[in-house]
């Protein structure tokens, strides 16, 4: 059986933000976890992808963690790069995000994506 894979568009080396909080949840779970941060080489020891585009496989889930602005300038690499789910974590999910991802064929999933793994937040 495949280990599922994550790319984490917003990854975090602040233990306190919620895209750190979800690598280490990813973790927990047992998913092969891609960090995406353009500013960090390294994320909870993983190394960090500057972009989605640079990850080295298709990942069956990209969870977001970024403004709704900046992840309608990434929806394009995002579609190139493919994913089985886009899963848009509060504060990332605004309707015109929504839209333009579905619009592109993009599977949405309007999720805290940490409760969705059945984790809290609280524990990291």
């Amino acid at each position: 059986m495949k280990t599922k894979t994550v790319a984490i568009l917003g990854a975090s080396t602040d233990r306190n933000k919620f895209g750190n909080k979800a690598v280490r949840a990813f973790l927990q779970a047992g998913y092969r976890v891609f960090p995406i941060n353009p500013k960090e080489p390294v994320v909870e020891g993983l190394p960090s992808y500057p972009s989605i585009r640079d990850i080295p496989e298709r990942p069956d889930v990209i969870s977001v963690y970024l403004p709704p602005p900046v992840t309608l300038k990434l929806l394009h690499d995002i579609v190139q790069r493919g994913c089985e789910e886009l899963w848009l974590n509060p504060g990332a999910d605004s309707r015109e995000v929504v839209a333009a991802a579905e619009s592109l064929g993009l599977k949405v999933v309007q999720v805290c994506s940490i409760v969705a793994l059945g984790l809290s937040p609280a524990q990291f």
